[in-house]
């Protein structure tokens, strides 16, 4: 719809029809054109009122059994009383007015045996539940005459997503005013006539018709799935086009040094004191091959938990070095980053000590670069960068600043890439001289259909292995308010540690004593690094009926004083502390020192410590499964077995309570990413650019249509072949610029 789609609903509407509109960020027409119905009400089929809860805003359909209106007698004014039934249960409706005449439209309206929809905010009175003032539209009555309003009885009702100011029927009453006028000139159609025809899709005027005022189910159905082809088809044709862009950047070839010359890469190789997996091998060689072409390579690694991602990656790094270049790796959070120099260099050995004494005569070296390093050390990694002495560069968001320059930057790492936005990979790209390879590493497992819808402009590559030695992770549910499985929990901490090996206790914030934000999202400083802290309001009852997070400075104390530990050396980390305290609770606890570190989810990603065997995870119902999984990670990772165990409040039965048992049951990164995209919203998944924006994907489900989301690509890439500039295909081209704006460009980068 991008011939009106523009246009301002005051225009159209009137400003005071448009103004409540705006409250839910409907402001132009194509805002209301999209606003899809979340659901289609049968008039056959009546609410069934035992459910209503007292204090919820409902919209109810029910019939009329009665209605009566008589003068009050302990105050002056009126009162019309009716009740309304879903043929077992009755809800009163009360309306209240100065005089009995202002209450007659409502009596003549509410007849017996009229069916209609009723909304308002559930109450009670007199034991017997009732809606005050409720707003409502009764089926079929304002048709012209009987035969229209059996037919207009017989059709679904849309049922929009509404508010208490904007009932759906207003939302409904809207469209129509919108939407009835419009001939097919008026609306211009993103999908082209033959796409459209191999689908047995309807035009988009039709479509919109069917979704709104649909005659059946089986039109709003057929509406709905071409709609969600669209959505599709829109957002494949805007990543077939960032394909083809990249594949024409020139990029300087790096290719792999022949037998018998010098070579970091095939030195690394022999020293290595474990065998690379298949899954490594087969990897690597695709890296290999594209790092040699002259255009840049776009490659999305994605794997495992200790699936073996960094050496994967620091193989290709050096191929890069050895063919002269250098490469970045730029890490989300300087824990990650120091870790990933110090596994780099412990990986290289002497390879990582070029130029120094007992170092490799063609070695490099490995520079790190934070924003909490002093003056001295600061300059000393600025002129390795710039002077190429440092074949590899690791760093934070320190790496993007104007002083940072590269002699020659030929490859781009960029690890846990949903942690950093558009811009931030661009300007470090922009450090090369031409386009540099770039490799983005996630070690959150993705199900294909969210790699083909997200990562649609990148090839991925997957690790499924784990390298053999690893003993395994077994995880159990504890039940919080059970003092002896609490007890027990210790207990099995102690055990581990006795053995000489380390534990961690992860929390989701960090002081006791803030609230909550606003919303339950993690956004407050108080939440650290949580991105992925659920809603408190999650499908088992009202946020304040859940018991506090826990907090890492009150679990820290309350540990130090639990029996089973005593002796016990109790640690914390957090994203409040100074950079060089963190580094030195990480340092503490990697050497022993520290047996218990209690930290937030600021280990979630990359930090390694062998003889970390055990991990306690408080208010592990409060996370999705995603990241429970990325923490649980952080065990097990030596030879020892690892244990997790998930401290959960979660009611048995709710989707809390099912995402920790899901995770108790199986290791299975991918599987567990494809449940939790099917137990969470689309909106939680793919990012925030997605909720509730007038550019975010409205009915493509990721995981249920993934043979729609592969039909869409196939057809939108062979459009953008032959049309890379889609001159031939205005409406598609105006269609990925109003769905894709800015925003939604991070989003594709960042998801």
């Amino acid at each position: 719809m991008t011939g009106r789609e523009g246009e301002a609903l005051t225009k159209v509407l009137g400003a005071r029809s448009a103004g409540p509109l705006a409250k839910l960020g409907l402001v132009t027409v194509g805002d209301l054109l999209r606003h899809y119905p979340r659901r289609y009400g049968d008039p056959g089929t009546l609410t069934d009122m035992d459910r209503l809860a007292l204090g919820e805003h409902v919209t109810v359909m029910a019939r009329v059994a009665r209605a009566t209106v008589r003068t009050m007698r302990s105050r002056a004014g009126a009162m019309l009383s009716a009740v309304v039934t879903d043929g077992r249960h009755e809800l009163a409706l009360t309306f209240f007015a100065k005089r009995a005449g202002a209450l007659r439209p409502h009596e003549d309206k509410l007849r017996p045996g009229r069916v209609g929809l009723f909304t308002g905010v559930v109450s009670e009175y007199r034991g017997t539940r009732q809606l005050t003032h409720p707003d409502y539209v009764l089926v079929g009555v304002d048709a012209d005459d009987a035969e229209e309003a059996m037919f207009e009885a017989s059709r679904p009702i849309p049922i929009y997503p509404a508010s208490s100011s904007v009932p759906s029927w207003r939302i409904q009453r809207a469209v129509r005013t919108v939407l009835d006028p419009l001939t097919e000139a008026d609306v211009e159609d993103p999908v082209p006539d033959e796409v459209r025809a191999r689908h047995g899709l309807p035009s988009r005027l039709d479509a919109l018709r069917a979704i709104h005022h649909p005659v059946d189910q089986a039109s709003w159905q057929r509406a709905r799935h071409r709609f969600r082809f669209e959505e599709a088809f829109v957002l494949q044709a805007a990543l077939a086009q960032r394909r083809a862009h990249a594949a024409e950047q020139e990029a300087t070839a790096r290719p792999s040094r022949g037998p018998g010359e010098p070579s970091l890469l095939a030195d690394f190789d022999a020293a290595l004191p474990f065998t690379l997996t298949d899954g490594q091998r087969a990897v690597g060689e695709d890296l290999a091959h594209e790092l040699a072409q002259a255009r840049p390579m776009q490659r999305l690694l994605q794997g495992e938990v200790g699936s073996g991602k960094t050496v994967v990656a620091l193989r290709a790094m050096l191929q890069v070095v050895d063919a002269g270049g250098q490469a970045a790796l730029l890490a989300p959070t300087e824990v990650l980053a120091a870790q990933h120099a110090r596994t780099l260099r412990a990986l290289l050995g002497s390879l990582a000590e070029g130029g120094l004494l007992g170092g490799a005569a063609h070695g490099t070296r490995v520079a790190l670069l934070t924003g909490s390093l002093g003056a001295a050390a600061r300059k000393e990694a600025l002129l390795q960068a710039a002077s190429g002495e440092a074949g590899i560069v690791v760093g934070t968001h320190a790496l993007l600043g104007d002083q940072v320059q590269f002699a020659d930057l030929g490859l781009v790492v960029v690890d846990e890439q949903h942690r950093f936005g558009v811009e931030q990979r661009d300007a470090l790209r922009a450090k090369g001289r031409v386009a540099p390879h770039v490799l983005v590493m996630t070690a959150t497992p993705i199900p294909r259909t969210v790699a083909m819808t997200v990562f649609g402009d990148l090839e991925t590559s997957s690790l499924t292995q784990v390298p053999a030695g690893r003993a395994g992770i077994t995880s159990h549910v504890v039940p919080a308010g059970n003092p002896r499985w609490m007890e027990r929990t210790w207990s099995r901490v102690r055990e581990e540690v006795d053995k000489g090996h380390r534990a961690y206790v992860v929390c989701p914030r960090i002081h006791p004593d803030e609230d909550l934000p606003a919303g339950g999202g993690a956004a407050a400083k108080d939440f650290d690094d949580v991105p992925d802290l659920l809603e408190l309001m999650d499908g088992d009852g009202a946020a304040d009926e859940r018991p506090a997070l826990r907090a890492v400075l009150e679990v820290a104390d309350m540990l130090r004083e639990t029996p089973a530990l005593d002796g016990l050396d109790v640690g914390v980390l957090h994203g409040q502390m100074a950079p060089a305290d963190k580094e030195s609770a990480m340092a503490r606890f990697a050497a022993g020192e520290l047996q218990v570190l209690v930290s937030t989810t600021v280990i979630e990603v990359g930090v390694d410590v062998p003889e970390a065997t055990v991990m306690v995870v408080f208010d592990a119902d409060r996370f999705g499964l995603s990241q429970l999984h990325q923490l649980r990670g952080r065990v097990g990772r030596g030879s020892a077995p690892g244990l997790c165990l998930l401290v959960s409040t979660a009611q048995p039965g709710t989707p809390a309570a099912t995402r920790v048992e899901a995770l108790a049951e199986t290791t299975d990164g991918f599987r567990l990413a494809t449940l939790d995209l099917e137990l969470r919203s689309e909106g939680d998944v793919l990012g925030a650019a997605q909720s509730g924006r007038s550019s975010s994907l409205r009915l493509l489900r990721v995981v249920q249509d993934a043979d729609l989301i592969a039909d869409a690509r196939r057809e939108a890439t062979a459009v953008v072949d032959a049309d890379l500039e889609l001159g031939e295909h205005p409406e598609l081209r105006a269609a990925i610029a109003a769905q894709l704006d800015d925003e939604q460009e991070e989003f594709l980068e960042r998801a």
